[in-house]
């Protein structure tokens, strides 16, 4: 141990004798009087020609590179929130660009016009107090005013959802969306319970709550009645997820054991998307922008757009899940069988109290309230 201590001892006294020899020519250097001449050749001229060079074809490339990637920018938004979005993207970006470009324009015109002439001597300038308060000041009132409209449209489409939003629940599995509708007797989602998942119940209905009798799910695709706020409550099953509609400018997780929610509006149904378009192959769609596995490409759904009547036709033909799996009666609480019965297949054999009553205690202990 002694000989590295000593051994690294004399590799720093190396190092610092380095550093002063070094600080000593730097200190020489300052004091000599350089000849102008060393300063004013060609290459001089050359670089200095090279700044402006450089500030008109990086412009010219920069605004071609805008426009070649513009085709490739977000789609057209479908709802009032998404053009909020993308008119506060617009906003921030001007700002940004024109501070990129003054700031820039003024270093490269800078470094050409006061480039080292023979007898030309810099003034020395330390400092101009009103100068650095404006340059502080104003750029920070800028961008207080950029987060706090950003902020805004956050807060607004976090807020309580509107009394008349339809509620849809999306609940996030590997490797695939799964779509909770409140049926067409309320429009309040029932209960759930992770516990009680199975193949058939994906999303952990609890049938203890009488406003899931009639819930019924759906993993192909999610319909959305136009011009109506849809307030959306998202959850994950297994791992972190994300809810992205590009089209209406909304992303948020889906965090395990922890429901987010939002609310928007469509205000244009898919077969207008179509037309205007002019691709009848258009459709809306889900995706999930967060990792989440080895099938993460396979989180997609498909988003249907439609006016109200065509909207509750096909809440009208899908089936309660209770319906199509009547055994999950046997959850239902003795005091709620009568208002269950008419989801029931009439030749389902009622369940026994001792049954119900077992199911009650175990199924609903632990569930979980959406509203």
């Amino acid at each position: 141990m002694m000989y590295i201590v000593g051994l690294l001892a004399v590799i720093f006294l190396a190092l610092a004798a380095l550093v002063v020899s070094r600080m000593a020519a730097v200190v020489r250097g300052v004091n000599q009087v350089d000849d102008d001449a060393t300063y004013t050749g060609v290459s001089n001229k050359v670089n200095g020609a090279m700044f402006m060079v450089f500030l008109v074809f990086g412009t010219i490339a920069g605004v071609w590179s805008f426009m070649h990637a513009s085709q490739y920018f977000l789609p057209e938004a479908s709802s009032p929130h998404g053009r909020r979005v993308d008119t506060l993207f617009w906003v921030s970006m001007g700002i940004v660009t024109a501070a990129f470009m003054l700031t820039n324009t003024i270093l490269f015109v800078f470094a050409f016009r006061y480039q080292a002439r023979k007898n030309y001597k810099a003034a020395y300038y330390p400092e101009n107090h009103k100068l650095e308060l404006i340059w502080t000041v104003v750029p920070a009132v800028i961008m207080a005013v950029m987060v706090f409209t950003g902020w805004r449209a956050w807060r607004d489409i976090m807020s309580e959802a509107p009394a008349n939003a339809q509620e849809i629940e999306i609940v996030g599995k590997q490797f695939n969306w799964i779509v909770r509708y409140p049926g067409v007797d309320d429009n309040k989602l029932g209960n759930f319970n992770y516990k009680l998942i199975d193949n058939n119940n994906d999303t952990g209905i609890d049938f203890s709550d009488e406003k899931s009798f009639d819930d019924f799910t759906s993993t192909t695709e999610m319909h959305i009645p136009v011009g109506r706020p849809i307030h959306m409550k998202i959850r994950a099953r297994d791992v972190l997820h994300s809810v992205f509609i590009p089209h209406m400018r909304v992303k948020m997780d889906a965090v395990p054991g922890m429901p987010t929610r939002f609310w928007f509006v469509a205000d244009k149904t898919t077969e207008q998307m179509k037309n205007d378009l002019n691709n009848q192959d258009f459709t809306y769609e889900i995706a999930c922008t967060e990792v989440c596995g080895r099938g993460h490409f396979s989180m997609r759904i498909r988003l249907i757009v439609e006016d109200e009547d065509s909207w509750k036709k096909w809440c009208a033909e899908q089936k309660p899940l209770l319906t199509s799996f009547p055994e999950y009666a046997t959850r239902i609480p003795a005091n709620l069988k009568a208002k269950a019965a008419k989801y029931l297949p009439a030749d389902s054999a009622a369940p026994s109290d001792s049954t119900t009553a077992s199911a009650e205690q175990g199924g609903s202990a632990a569930s979980v309230s959406l509203r």
